[in-house]
């Protein structure tokens, strides 16, 4: 399988909260299981924020400079709201961007009527780039070689080290070589490509 989705890496047993839950008892869970964030989950649970220790540390900062709200407040009332979340089908490359951009640990996965299905979190997606050579190796030879360039081993050779992947050999049109590299490197687990593939000049 050369393309793996957020279903296929994410955490299906789920430490949710619901908006009632209070400052201490967010903590507590958070301290106990060692996580970062809790989503939020309201009827029928749908995903309706999700509350992080960013989100308590700031309460807390907040009392320290004279609110003092910290025990009133509930999980409902510290949670980011709209959530940011993840579809199961999503692509890792997509999963890992919509990290980055929103600056999170891990996303809540959710089907199409908002449902929480499960957590993929930064770790999960890493994960996938510790795939062996040899697994990396038969996807590109199936998806790059055979499915693409339509070639035997014998005329492209494919080797893989610590991810890296090297192409060797001669491919029928120039316009495949940047096409096979591009499709190599987003195979799950890719590291980088080292094109070495050759073409007919002129065509």
């Amino acid at each position: 399988m050369g393309r793996y989705t957020v279903r296929d890496v994410m955490t299906k047993a789920v430490v949710t909260a619901y908006k009632g839950a209070s400052f201490k008892d967010l903590a507590k869970v958070m301290t106990d299981r060692g996580l970062s964030a809790l989503p939020v989950v309201g009827e029928g649970h749908r995903v309706i924020g999700v509350v992080s220790a960013a989100d308590l540390l700031a309460a807390a900062t907040e009392e320290d400079r004279g609110g003092g709200r910290r025990g009133a407040l509930t999980a409902g009332q510290l949670m980011s709201a709209p959530p940011i979340t993840i579809g199961p089908d999503a692509s890792i490359a997509d999963a890992a961007r919509t990290l980055y951009r929103h600056g999170v640990r891990r996303l809540p996965v959710v089907d199409d009527r908002a449902f929480l299905i499960g957590i993929v979190s930064r770790r999960d997606l890493v994960r996938v780039f510790t795939r062996g050579d040899d697994e990396i190796r038969a996807d590109v030879r199936e998806e790059i070689v055979d499915r693409l360039l339509r070639a035997g081993p014998e005329t492209i050779s494919v080797r893989v080290d610590q991810g890296v992947v090297t192409l060797i050999g001669h491919v029928a049109e120039p316009r495949l070589m940047s096409i096979a590299v591009r499709r190599t490197a987003a195979i799950d687990g890719v590291v980088a490509v080292i094109d070495r593939l050759t073409a007919p000049a002129g065509t």
